[in-house]
């Protein structure tokens, strides 16, 4: 097992990396807190998994969880849902003492995130997370949030977590689809910070749990180093990790949330923002090819369906929390393995990304 720590100016946390760990989740919270009441919160596609070993090793060791298992899907990540889990907390006993545990992906962390951060005004989270892309992404960070009518995340708070515990080999269970769209953020990682990484992944296979293992570690760090650097999204430095989700939600929301998962909308994202990057930024067409070619190796879509609905996505991007007073704020990249936040891009340019996908 490999533990990294994610430090911030407010705090930091442990992210616990390996195989074998769910069978001691209940151990490895210990270490952090003692025992109490907690709110187990998974879905109806993961919580038949693992829901059952989670419980019996947080019995085990003092713990008393309640499962609150809700529909599998985007779609329940709402502010209706997060008052369903908190009517359900307060019903079951659970109090100010307590400890919210989510069990997920990138859907359940932000969800039970955010009933955490308003439940008695705030309780502990803790993130056991079940796909690639929750554990190199949305686990790490401390951003919650519920999705509304407008938009992805509209609705949310900062709210990190107290420990993050990553078992490689719940990845195992994943469909292929889902496990890959994982590698959307990690090329993204790689675009943004870490060129090295860009290159190994011409060749990584990501077939064993050793080479998963230190991927996901990489990633925990590039991201928690930014993270680090602007917790709460104030200096720009933060706005890095965007990159390609501008147009990636706008796509995401423009297919109903059903057409594309995200790490596939953020996929698309990265083609049309390293289109606009070579256009404002000056990234060289070899690069721009070579990040197209690297998505694809991965089995990620670099193209939109013919019949996509373009202009429904360009009405998401009024929107989108990266846009200042109706000024656009747009992640670059001049070179593979560096960005920067520019004020130079306009909807003209982004319109044209996206009638190019």
């Amino acid at each position: 097992m490999i533990s990294t720590e994610v430090r911030t100016a407010g705090g930091s946390y442990s992210v616990l990396i390996g195989s074998g760990l769910l069978e001691s989740v209940g151990e490895r919270i210990k270490e952090k807190m003692s025992p109490a009441r907690c709110a187990l919160i998974s879905d109806t596609n993961v919580a038949p998994h693992f829901a059952n070993v989670i419980q019996k090793s947080l019995h085990a060791t003092g713990f008393e969880p309640t499962l609150i298992s809700i529909q599998a899907g985007e779609h329940s990540k709402t502010l209706e849902q997060a008052g369903a889990i908190c009517e359900k907390m307060l019903l079951t006993g659970l109090d100010r003492q307590s400890v919210v545990i989510g069990v997920g992906g990138g859907m359940i962390g932000d969800l039970s995130g955010f009933a955490a951060a308003i439940f008695e005004r705030g309780v502990p989270h803790l993130q056991i997370p079940t796909t690639l892309l929750a554990m190199v992404d949305s686990s790490i960070g401390g951003k919650t949030g519920v999705n509304t009518i407008a938009g992805k995340n509209l609705l949310g708070t900062f709210h990190r977590p107290s420990l993050v515990i990553d078992d490689i080999d719940v990845l195992k269970t994943l469909p292929r689809r889902v496990l890959r769209q994982g590698f959307a953020e990690i090329i993204k990682h790689a675009v943004i910070a870490d060129a090295k990484m860009f290159r190994e992944l011409k060749n990584e296979t990501a077939s064993d749990a050793l080479s998963l293992q230190t991927l996901v570690q990489r990633n925990v760090e590039i991201k928690s180093n930014i993270v680090a650097k602007d917790e709460f999204d104030r200096t720009g430095q933060r706005a890095l990790l965007n990159f390609g989700h501008t147009i990636g939600h706008g796509i995401e929301r423009a297919g109903n949330y059903e057409t594309f998962l995200h790490g596939e909308a953020v996929s698309l994202g990265i083609i049309a923002a390293c289109a606009i990057s070579a256009k404002k930024a000056g990234l060289p067409a070899a690069e721009l090819a070579a990040v197209g070619d690297l998505l694809q190796r991965f089995g990620l879509p670099t193209r939109l369906p013919v019949d996509f609905p373009h202009q429904k996505i360009l009405d998401a991007l009024k929107f989108d929390k990266k846009f200042e007073q109706g000024d656009i704020r747009f992640v670059v990249t001049p070179k593979i393995g560096s960005a920067y936040v520019s004020r130079d891009v306009t909807m003209d340019d982004i319109r044209e990304a996206i009638e190019a996908l």
